[in-house]
């Protein structure tokens, strides 16, 4: 369960709902918080702060609480021409299994199509299920599989594990801006 569960009770999710929203610095700390959660290497702050600076996509799957919004969620995308890399999606545990990565990421690529990419690229660890699941569901291909990619899960002992390259053809959304 999140830190800030614990942390901040008053700030529980609370019935009004959910919406994504560009990403601002001052989202970083949050954003790092929920990135250290979901996975073995976590960004810091200022990296995430950098990724924002340097004008990579952000979004902010926010989450209206009982005093305000709180963060949930982030995906980040790198573009380059065409392209784009989704360099990290990721969710407060409270609020996984719930179907707003598909959401999340949906808008998310409305938005990269808009700064100019007609395909967003991505690795996910080829045991992360629920990804994998995610990702296929959206139509993602698997394009390769690079070995020994990850660092083992649990401990010093365990074994690398492999990554799966996956393609999203994104150039049929509609890269006209329109208002969040």
């Amino acid at each position: 369960m999140s830190l800030w569960f614990w942390v901040m009770p008053w700030m529980r999710m609370g019935a009004s709902g959910t919406t994504i929203r560009s990403a601002s610095m001052v989202d970083s700390s949050r954003m790092a918080a929920i990135h250290a959660e979901g996975f073995a290497v976590g960004w810091d702050r200022s990296e995430i702060e950098r990724m924002v600076l340097e004008g990579d996509v952000a979004d902010v799957l926010v989450s209206q609480a009982v005093f305000g919004e709180i963060v949930t969620g982030f995906a980040i995308s790198r573009v380059v021409l065409d392209e784009a890399e989704l360099l990290s999606i990721a969710l407060d545990p409270e609020v996984r299994g719930r179907g707003y990565s598909t959401s999340l990421l949906k808008r998310h690529a409305e938005r990269v199509r808009r700064a100019g990419a007609e395909s967003l690229f991505l690795e996910v660890a080829a045991d992360n299920a629920p990804a994998l699941a995610l990702y296929r569901g959206l139509g993602m291909q698997e394009i390769g599989r690079r070995k020994g990619y990850y660092p083992a899960s649990k401990g010093p002992g365990d074994a690398r594990r492999d990554a799966l390259t996956m393609r999203w053809d994104i150039a049929h959304l509609d890269p006209t801006p329109r208002a969040w």
